[in-house]
């Protein structure tokens, strides 16, 4: 009896696989700890100075801000190391075509656009109490950069442990010409209205920090105030861009589940409106307690997570190879890898 090989190029990308996860998910606590110094005030906490804290390598720790933020710079370095070692060992590891090399490159791309956001934040001092209109810009740059990210990186770890999305230049291969494109289109209207709920969503929190309300009456006053900030004129519109927003989400899903019969395709397209729904449940009782930090963080993370499940689901639907049928025999559908290459000896169905 022959005993097959076994294939040692395996273990490798599994590792690699689970890497690109926890790259993924370090850089989801790192912008967490962001949300926590934009909340608490702390943007200011190392002085006009980068990467340099208060001009010092090892920062004294004058205040509970200059801990904030100097622990945000640490993570955030190391994040940025994080995604350039995912990259090189993605190039070293996998073949030329592979679409994680690609996705790889972009995340790199992507998180050294974030350090300069950074940089510039500080060094325009667009930090603590600051309300011009360019830190509301700057705010939105920041959102839509680290959305990206978190997409390129999502797409890394993904292709990296499927197979069976990972040749690029593929076509789609799920759905008929017409439906594929339909699919594209839906989920693409999706993937930018969350990234202008995103948008609304980060001027709102600014808001929030900058002009904190002691009651909900009081919050409301402010917003529909005629001398109202602009910050909160922009907030008030925030539960109905996300109301418009979850619609199209939900419709999208829907579209795609009743096109594909594909479980995973099936199951991410729930996973989307099950993660969409609890986002906005957490959006309205954040809004009722008068956004405490906590709850501004779990926000943005449970926004972070519909983002990543949106766009796992429509690669998915877009770009997966459909399952192969399994040949029956006597016993029962067997696996193809337990099928040898001779159909003599499959016995027919009867």
């Amino acid at each position: 009896m022959t005993v097959p090989a076994i294939d040692t190029s395996v273990r490798p990308v599994r590792r690699l696989a689970r890497f690109a996860w926890a790259v993924l998910a370090y850089n989801l606590l790192v912008i967490a700890w962001g949300a926590l110094v934009r909340a608490s005030g702390s943007g200011a906490g190392c002085g006009r100075h980068w990467p340099l804290c208060n001009g010092e390598v090892v920062p004294t720790p004058k205040s509970i801000a200059t801990l904030i933020e100097a622990g945000h710079r640490a993570t955030s370095g190391l994040a940025l190391i994080a995604v350039v070692a995912l990259m090189v060992w993605t190039l070293r590891a996998l073949p030329r075509g592979h679409r994680a090399r690609r996705a790889s490159v972009v995340s790199t791309v992507f998180i050294f656009g974030e350090a300069l956001i950074g940089a510039g934040l500080v060094l325009f001092e667009l930090v603590a109490h600051d309300a011009s209109m360019k830190r509301g810009l700057s705010m939105i740059l920041h959102l839509g950069n680290t959305f990206l990210l978190l997409g390129a990186l999502t797409i890394t770890a993904w292709t990296i442990g499927h197979d069976d999305t990972a040749i690029a230049g593929s076509e789609p291969r799920r759905a008929r010409v017409p439906v594929a494109t339909v699919i594209r289109f839906v989920v693409g209207l999706s993937l930018l209205a969350i990234l202008f709920l995103g948008s609304s969503g980060a001027i709102a929190a600014l808001g929030d920090t900058l002009f904190p309300a002691a009651s909900l009456r009081e919050g409301m006053a402010q917003d529909f105030s005629p001398l109202a900030h602009v910050f909160l004129r922009l907030r008030v519109l925030h539960p109905f861009i996300a109301l418009g927003t979850g619609a199209l989400v939900f419709v999208t899903a829907s579209i795609v589940r009743a096109t594909s019969n594909a479980p995973r395709v099936r199951m991410l397209a729930r996973l989307v409106t099950i993660v969409f729904a609890t986002q906005f449940s957490v959006g309205l009782l954040n809004m009722t307690l008068l956004a405490p930090v906590a709850m501004q963080i779990v926000h943005l993370l449970l926004a972070d997570a519909t983002w990543i499940a949106l766009v796992l689901m429509g690669w998915e639907a877009l770009y997966a190879s459909p399952a192969q049928s399994p040949i029956m025999s006597r016993n029962g559908p067997a696996p193809m890898s337990d099928v040898p290459p001779s159909t003599s000896s499959v016995d027919p169905v009867t």
